[in-house]
């Protein structure tokens, strides 16, 4: 069975408030970088082969950094307020990143739908294609995962592109390499629970171990 979806006018508007908190970010297709790949071990008499196909390896693709500067992300966010006959904030919410955005929505309305079409379009608009899904529980950890099954033809037919979703798991490290390998649009979805314990550094649960370790060229732990 397939789903058919409307296009609801409020739920573009609602994605296009997002994204035009960003006006003036210039659109980069590609941002690269060196991944590290961890310990790598060579055979005699193939080191420089070996080594090339490292380097080309090694590249990964990260969202572009934010170039657009704090008064001009609040004038942003003050027209789209006016706009919407909100009150207008006084400073940026920024403890965690450039500016944290509240985006409200009531129970129905198609908050999934919207996030998710958010991300196509900030990926059209600027080029950024790394995003992550950070839900409260695991049931709703498996009902973003069905939604973004359900919406992928749809918009498929509105992009020409698909997202790859995958749910985080410690045992699978390997997608989060091909996250990180990956140019195309890329969600990860994970629990707020297994948010807090494996990406916190230093932390002594067996998530955190795993994903902070140093590892081997083929993903399997290498004591330290």
């Amino acid at each position: 069975m397939q789903f058919k979806f409307k296009i609801q006018p409020y739920q573009t508007a609602a994605a296009d408030a997002v994204t035009a908190v960003f006006e003036g970010q210039p659109n980069q297709d590609t941002y690269t970088y060196l991944r590290d790949l961890g310990s790598v071990k060579t055979r005699q008499g193939m080191g420089s082969l070996f080594s090339m196909d490292q380097l080309e390896s090694q590249e990964g693709y990260a969202n572009a950094p934010l170039v657009v500067d704090p008064y001009d992300l609040l004038r942003n966010i003050n027209r789209i307020q006016s706009r919407g006959q909100l009150e207008e904030s006084d400073k940026l919410s920024n403890d965690i990143g450039a500016c944290q955005l509240d985006v409200e929505m009531e129970t129905g309305t198609g908050k999934t739908y919207v996030y998710t079409k958010t991300m196509f379009e900030l990926n059209r608009l600027y080029g950024w294609s790394k995003f992550i899904i950070v839900v409260p529980s695991v049931a709703i950890r498996e009902g973003v995962f069905k939604s973004l099954q359900n919406t992928e033809q749809h918009f498929f037919e509105q992009y020409g592109k698909s997202i790859r979703y995958f749910i985080y798991d410690s045992d699978r490290l390997n997608e989060l390499d091909s996250y990180s390998q990956s140019d195309g649009i890329n969600a990860m979805i994970i629990n707020m629970q297994a948010f807090n314990s494996s990406m916190k550094e230093g932390a002594s649960n067996k998530a955190a171990r795993i994903i902070f370790d140093e590892r081997d060229d083929f993903g399997s732990r290498r004591p330290i």
